[in-house]
């Protein structure tokens, strides 16, 4: 039965007002009484809270044939252990370790000292496991028991976390490396200059001082390099918006890039005047880089082409072509690493911070565009660079945003 919440006593007593006013007026008392009784009713009936239901617990069991289907279209590999042995594996663990592990030990399976420890004590925890897969690779195991028998094993992939963690570091080294280098001679020359005082003669004294200005000019670009590629990677997730014609941006960059004293060297071929969608500061940084790289590389008397066109894809294509020593096949795909060097000496000497293509590349991806390097021995490199058009970006995205259901004559005529 029902319990009164609040006894409702200002309802009643309006109730008993009223009936006695009915009274008063001269209300047949019958008829008064049952209005009063009408309406207290209504008051007792509305504050009257139902009994609660019993609660009724039930008691899950979970069994292999319950996960089969929870557990098998997920793209982390988990495994559901009974009493140690393999009863179940998802489609991503069985592409992962075999078809044969249901119904094998899993400590046979992982073959881990971490993993064998972790699932030997048969309780929760996670282990870290090498070579589970490939030789480098760095795999994360999470054991979560169910139940007496049943236990769920999640594996994690780490290996791009620490291939990032990785890079990180060879970075911070490599800048390291770079950086104290130019210090070096410029902190020993400037100790040199100073010890020597007038007892210097005045060649000896310029020949150290161009070095320490090369040697300055040199930690600078690095500087600016490192900004760059910092400042392009920040950006990588933001695709540019200002519509820029590449024709003029290239021909001004290209001489930037030569400088007055390697102009001559430059061969300009434009066969269009393509549109794009770009950052007009980092497009001239890769045509500079690009340009500079060719006149620096490639041999001193001969020139370098600088093609702009359309290419099959009818995406703008701007290529550099230079007549050099060329590179080796095995160094290509390393080219566009972080201070990969093809000759350390060379590129030193010439003033190269090993950044300037991995600033293309960067550059490029941001642009959503593709760059390709192709080189012969004795014969030259030749660098391409394709962007969208920015015509065909803006029609990619007019027809993402029009509604399926829209008639073909409406879209026409948009």
């Amino acid at each position: 039965m029902g319990r009164i919440e609040t006894f409702p006593i200002a309802g009643i007593s309006l109730a008993a007002v009223t009936f006695v006013a009915l009274l008063l007026l001269g209300i047949d008392p019958v008829v008064s009484l049952a209005v009063l009784a009408v309406w207290v009713g209504s008051l007792l009936v509305a504050t009257i809270r139902p009994p609660e239901p019993p609660t009724v617990t039930v008691e899950k069991k979970f069994t292999v044939e319950s996960m089969r289907d929870l557990i098998e279209n997920s793209s982390i590999p988990l495994l559901v252990t009974e009493q140690g042995a393999i009863a179940l594996a998802n489609r991503a663990a069985r592409r992962m370790l075999g078809q044969h592990i249901v119904g094998q030990d899993a400590r046979v399976i992982f073959r881990q000292p971490e993993a064998i420890t972790l699932l030997g004590r048969n309780r929760n925890g996670q282990a870290i496991v090498r070579g589970l897969v490939r030789r480098q690779d760095i795999w994360q195991i999470n054991r979560q028991a169910i139940d007496e028998k049943l236990a769920v094993i999640e594996l994690i992939n780490q290996t791009a976390e620490a291939d990032i963690s990785r890079a990180h570091t060879d970075f911070v080294a490599n800048a390291s490396h770079e950086l104290r280098t130019p210090m070096a001679a410029i902190l020993g020359y400037v100790e040199t200059l100073r010890e020597s005082g007038e007892s210097l003669d005045s060649p000896t004294a310029q020949k150290f001082l161009a070095t320490i200005e090369r040697e300055a000019r040199r930690l600078q670009s690095l500087i600016s390099d490192l900004m760059s590629l910092s400042r392009v990677e920040a950006e990588k997730h933001d695709p540019p918006q200002e519509r820029i014609e590449l024709a003029p941006l290239v021909e001004r960059a290209a001489r930037e890039g030569a400088g007055p004293d390697r102009t001559e060297r430059l061969r300009l071929e434009f066969s269009a005047a393509p549109v794009v969608h770009g950052d007009r500061q980092q497009l001239e940084q890769v045509v500079r880089n690009l340009v500079d790289n060719a006149l620096k590389y490639g041999a001193h008397d001969a020139p370098v082409r600088v093609v702009l066109d359309l290419s099959r894809e009818n995406q703008a294509r701007l290529v550099v072509i230079d007549r050099g020593e060329g590179i080796a096949p095995e160094q290509i795909p390393h080219l566009t690493r972080r201070f990969y060097r093809t000759d350390p000496g060379r590129s030193r000497a010439s003033g190269g911070t090993g950044l300037g293509l991995a600033i293309v590349k960067h550059i490029v991806e941001r642009h959503r565009g593709r760059l390709d390097i192709e080189s012969a021995l004795g014969e030259g490199t030749r660098v391409s660079v394709r962007i969208p058009l920015a015509e065909t970006e803006e029609r990619a995205k007019q027809a993402e945003d029009t509604p399926a259901n829209e008639p073909r004559e409406a879209q026409e005529m948009s």
